[in-house]
């Protein structure tokens, strides 16, 4: 199985894509509405309207790499209520989205800002 590594930098695009495209497309989709450099050591993922499939792209240095998940009898659970057009994911998040988790339910502890022990 292929995912991500743990120091991958992942940037979500939340509007559904066409699926034909390919890199080239997806690459125009990153510079023109995304507004961020295709040529960066990031991952950028798209899903269509159906959210049975989802693509990531990236820049690897001599040429890119396009990766396809494609769920049966499911959905993927798409980030459609939050703020932003596109959203930067862990690795680990991004697993969770390939596994059929939310990503909006999911929430870790807050973190608690202590100066001393005593």
């Amino acid at each position: 199985m292929i995912r991500p590594g743990d120091d991958s930098v992942i940037y979500l695009y939340r509007h559904a894509v066409d699926m034909r495209k390919s890199i080239n497309g997806l690459v125009a989709i990153v510079e023109g509405e995304m507004e961020m450099d295709p040529f960066s050591s990031a991952l950028f993922v798209f899903c269509n309207t159906n959210r049975t499939i989802i693509k990531l792209v990236g820049w690897e240095g001599n040429g890119f790499i396009l990766w396809m998940k494609r769920i049966d009898k499911a959905r993927f659970r798409w980030p459609l209520k939050l703020p932003l057009d596109c959203i930067e994911l862990t690795a680990q998040q991004i697993n969770w989205l390939f596994d059929g988790y939310d990503l909006t339910l999911l929430q870790g502890h807050a973190s608690l800002p202590h100066h001393t022990v005593l």
